[in-house]
């Protein structure tokens, strides 16, 4: 009896389940997507596994087809469908192919006109191929990598943090600090979690932020997001950006759909929007958001410095509508993980 015909579907699941969380280990940023790769024999055991670890390193199925010494027979289960491409490395498909695997079951297919059509290559080879367990968990982890592969742009994150009553700073500017250490500490994490970081010049100005990612101790962070800076001022030339480690990008423009197309041939996959009311704002009015992280600190302000500005609504029937994605607690702050929800046909 073959290797296909004896894992029964509830094995496959558990594989793909654990090919999940290894793809979880690679890196969130950077051009390629996190996947994670497991071999099963015949009888569903799993005899080797995988995992992405950035450009340049061997992909998840590569990866584990390196930790054995056959994988004639052997059932390869992936996250993504297997890539039909030569980059850095070559195509896996061809490497599944040259190793005499006989089924291969991904999660997702490739959406990508380049890196995409590597299950037909490995059916043309003989090898049995399926698709679908654990889809919606795939694409829940590589939700930033598919919007950006779908869209040809950056996935845009826009975090600001506010009182109960939506207020930014306190009618005399002052704003450090509205929510507390452990909000804050998250911020940086999520800072190191994308390529790049944004504001706005009147961010620069006002605040002279250094927009670096750190830990609890106050040490660099492992990855540090490239500074982008929107709008037509100059960054001074005594600015913290200017000493950024990652370097800094001025747009010298306000225009966000050229900004993230620039952005996104840079090899920017995962932008964070940082600065300000004014940025913020204009991704929202633009649609280009395509989360929103939102810090409410227990404190009221009342007065006119609003986190979010005009978004050109005049009505209730135009209102910019989010779905609750998470609600967390970090210290005696709220964290609002939020998605805009499609326009209703």
């Amino acid at each position: 009896m073959t290797a296909t015909a004896t894992i029964d579907a509830a094995r496959v699941d558990a594989a793909m389940r654990r090919a999940l969380e290894l793809a979880a280990r690679g890196p969130a940023v950077g051009v390629n997507p996190q996947v994670g790769c497991v071999l099963l024999d015949a009888h569903g055991e799993i005899v080797a596994e995988g995992w992405h670890r950035g450009a340049g390193t061997a992909h998840a199925e590569v990866d584990a087809l390196s930790k054995v010494a056959d994988a004639r027979g052997l059932t390869a289960v992936v996250t993504l469908e297997p890539c039909n491409h030569t980059g850095r490395t070559g195509p896996c498909a061809q490497a599944l192919i040259d190793a005499g695997v006989a089924r291969v079951v991904y999660a997702l297919p490739d959406p990508g006109e380049v890196a995409g059509g590597g299950a037909e290559r490995l059916r043309a080879a003989g090898i049995t191929v399926e698709a679908g367990p654990q889809a919606e968990a795939a694409a829940e982890l590589l939700r930033p990598w598919l919007t950006s592969a779908r869209l040809g742009r950056p996935f845009v994150t826009v975090k600001w943090a506010s009182t109960l009553d939506g207020r930014a700073a306190a009618a005399d500017g002052t704003s450090q600090w509205i929510t507390g250490a452990a909000a804050r500490q998250r911020v940086h994490e999520q800072r190191a979690a994308h390529d790049a970081i944004a504001v706005g010049t009147g961010t620069v100005l006002a605040d002279d932020p250094t927009l670096t990612a750190r830990g609890d101790g106050g040490a660099m962070l492992g990855h540090q997001p490239l500074p982008v800076v929107f709008g037509t001022t100059p960054v001074p030339a005594d600015a913290a950006l200017r000493r950024h480690p990652a370097g800094l990008v001025e747009l010298g423009h306000r225009d966000l759909e050229c900004g993230l197309a620039e952005l996104q041939e840079r090899g920017i996959r995962r932008l964070y929007v940082e600065g300000g009311p004014t940025l913020a704002s204009a991704f929202l009015r633009s649609g280009l958001a395509d989360e929103v992280l939102i810090y409410l600190a227990p404190l009221l302000l009342g007065g006119p410095r609003t986190a979010i500005d005009d978004l050109g609504i005049g009505t209730m029937s135009q209102a910019l509508r989010l779905s609750i994605h998470r609600i967390e607690t970090l210290g005696d702050d709220i964290l609002v993980t939020a998605r805009p929800t499609p326009p209703q046909e």
